[in-house]
């Protein structure tokens, strides 16, 4: 069965939009999750025996090794990571059981660090040391991606996205030169 093919009798399809800085999980099979990355990293994981997945979407990989305060910022991977699989072990899931897809990680703009890449592999790190099996991945490159999960049955469907549908990414403008003469005290 194909992935559009909705299943006979199954209720209607409740589309979910992950944002920045989500981690939603489910056993419903009436929810399907979907986001858009570029930089960013989503990860699907899915229990196959308890039938409950979930997806998170995250921007950056960890706070710099400067950053003070213990304000938790639910943008970052090392946050998000660990409430996607607290999320579904709350619901059920065993840790032993889980699967993982990962997806996004592009470098989008070539004038910029690499994000994406640092995303990408901090996410194939944090499954390793946690012990998550790693049954697909769709990371880097320069194009963004489109995702949907089906968090009950583990399916997932994924897609680059044209550049021209891609939201634009726009450096922030320098402030102009001054011009003039400068009195030194």
């Amino acid at each position: 069965m194909s992935f559009e093919t909705p299943i006979p009798g199954a209720p209607p399809l409740e589309r979910v939009t992950v944002m920045q800085g989500q981690a939603l999980a489910s056993g419903s099979p009436s929810i399907e999750y979907s986001t858009v990355l570029g930089s960013c990293v989503a990860t699907c994981l899915y229990d196959p025996e308890a039938r409950i997945g979930g997806m998170n979407h995250f921007l950056l990989s960890e706070p710099p090794a400067n950053a003070t305060g213990t304000k938790v910022d639910e943008h970052y991977g090392v946050y998000l990571m660990e409430l996607l699989v607290n999320e579904m072990l709350a619901r059920g899931a065993r840790k032993g059981n889980l699967k993982a897809h990962l997806y996004g990680g592009a470098n989008v703009n070539r004038n910029m660090m690499r994000i994406g890449s640092m995303n990408a592999d901090f996410a194939r790190e944090f499954l390793r040391r946690e012990g998550i099996a790693l049954l697909r991945e769709d990371l880097g490159g320069t194009q963004a991606r489109r995702v949907d999960f089906r968090p009950a049955s583990g399916q997932v469907r994924h897609r680059t996205v044209e550049d021209r549908f891609a939201p634009p990414v726009q450096p922030t403008p320098r402030p102009a030169l001054a011009r003039g003469d400068v009195e030194l005290f």
